[in-house]
């Protein structure tokens, strides 16, 4: 059967002049024209009208229904779900700063820092600024390329539904040192010698003897040896060796690297444990600190 634009209007609900724009920009076809230029519609243009209108009361753009054509409706839905899913959460967060905001006798610049910064770094912006990131620090080197793109999930973690003013904190902290070009040079020429040589070298033992490694630095934090103390000279000048070996590396190398270890690379993991709200520091990072240390102590 054929309605005229007319007809559709009564029996949708919905003003002739909505229909007639979402023809003319192509959400919903005309079937034809009557000899007097009356545009013409069929029965299934009465269910797409009636779908079209539940679309936009949930929020879907006419751009996205009018691709319908081409794409699954599941597929249209799901996609439109995850953006409401991003806007929930971003609101979220912005509801946690104005509930501390409000809660203070006079509103802090730093309050208002953390709302221009939420507002300005969306998921899909947070996402362009951890590719940059992990472009840059790589470069051409595809083992460091491969390496950290393992990490980027884990780079920036989801904020909690209700963050407090700590994680929030954190996020902001973080999403700036990922900004920061003298952090990126920084890591980009840390370890240069290892990365050069990363793809010749055994992963299997590596892991190996960073666990040896580990276990034996945790044991003299344990028992209480100062890095600075003559019983941790010989420890750590041992566990230098095993790293050495295992990297294919002069000992003075390895050295070189704890002493030339950016502490903005410990503090970015720091602020994924707030924001994650795990304990800090984990055992690897009590260890490798107990070696530093000991090594720019004993062996610097």
């Amino acid at each position: 059967m054929s309605y005229t634009i007319g007809q559709l209007a009564r029996l949708s609900g919905l003003p002739v002049k909505t229909i007639r724009f979402y023809s003319d920009i192509g959400v919903l076809p005309e079937r034809g024209r009557t000899r007097g230029g009356y545009r013409l519609y069929g029965d299934e243009d009465r269910g797409r009208l009636e779908l079209v209108r539940t679309l936009r009361e949930i929020g879907v753009d006419l751009a996205t229904i009018r691709s319908l054509g081409d794409r699954d409706l599941r597929e249209v839905l799901s996609l439109h779900l995850r953006t409401v899913e991003t806007q929930i959460r971003a609101l979220q967060r912005t509801r946690a700063v104005l509930r501390a905001t409000l809660e203070r006798d006079e509103p802090a610049d730093g309050d208002l820092r953390r709302l221009n910064a939420l507002g300005r770094l969306g998921a899909a912006e947070t996402a362009a600024l951890v590719n940059e990131f992990v472009d840059e620090v790589a470069g051409e080197n595809a083992v460091r390329q491969e390496w950290l793109g393992g990490l980027r999930a884990a780079m920036v973690p989801d904020l909690p539904e209700e963050p407090g003013i700590e994680q929030l904190d954190a996020w902001l902290e973080l999403t700036e040192l990922l900004a920061d070009d003298g952090f990126r040079a920084s890591l980009r020429e840390m370890s240069g010698d290892f990365w050069e040589r990363a793809d010749e070298i055994d992963v299997v033992a590596w892991r190996e003897a960073d666990t040896l490694v580990t276990r034996a630095a945790l044991a003299a934090v344990r028992d209480g040896t100062a890095p600075e103390s003559e019983a941790a000279a010989p420890v750590v000048a041992e566990l230098v060796a095993v790293l050495a070996e295992a990297q294919g590396r002069t000992r003075e190398s390895v050295v070189r690297d704890y002493a030339e270890h950016d502490p903005r690379a410990g503090r970015y993991w720091e602020l994924v444990a707030v924001i994650n709200g795990t304990p800090w520091p984990p055992e690897s990072v009590v260890a490798h600190d107990w070696i530093a240390a000991a090594a720019a102590h004993h062996l610097g």
